[in-house]
């Protein structure tokens, strides 16, 4: 959850940044994030597991069954939204070979006929983030429910 909080944390500071700035910015991001976006296939298989050990009881069931689906909600919005863009800002740079790996996965939105105005680029990577950030805070609550439930 701290990574998705973060960029969203940055929105409106980003969205203040001209497209030069922007785009000054845009390469901090590698490796730190990338290493960081390692932990989520982790929460998912943790949240899986958790699913599987409260599978007989309704309500803690129904919560980290939500929680977990918020996860994997994280995972659909990263690889339909931000992949693509990153993919695209990626292309240019000289990657280890992991991250060149990693991000030459799918295609880039030149390739599927997206916008490619920077704005519309900043747009869906900068709120995609955003609604990440509320997929994981959803999760985290509901975990949280799950824990102090009696």
């Amino acid at each position: 959850m701290a990574f998705a909080l973060a960029h969203a944390a940055e929105l409106p500071g980003k969205l203040r940044l001209d497209k030069t700035a922007y785009l000054a910015t845009q390469p901090i991001y590698h490796p730190g994030f990338t290493i960081g976006g390692a932990s989520e296939p982790l929460a998912i298989l943790a949240l899986a597991v958790l699913t599987w050990l409260v599978r007989t009881d309704g309500v803690d069931l129904l919560l980290v069954l939500a929680s977990l689906v918020l996860v994997l909600g994280m995972q659909i919005v990263y690889w339909l939204a931000v992949h693509p863009v990153n993919k695209f800002w990626l292309a240019d740079r000289s990657l280890p070979r992991v991250s060149a790996g990693f991000f030459g996965l799918g295609k880039a939105p030149r390739d599927s006929g997206i916008d490619r105005s920077w704005r519309a680029f900043r747009d869906r990577w900068e709120y995609a983030h955003a609604a990440r950030a509320a997929l994981a805070f959803a999760a985290f609550v509901l975990l949280c429910l799950h824990v102090v439930r009696p």
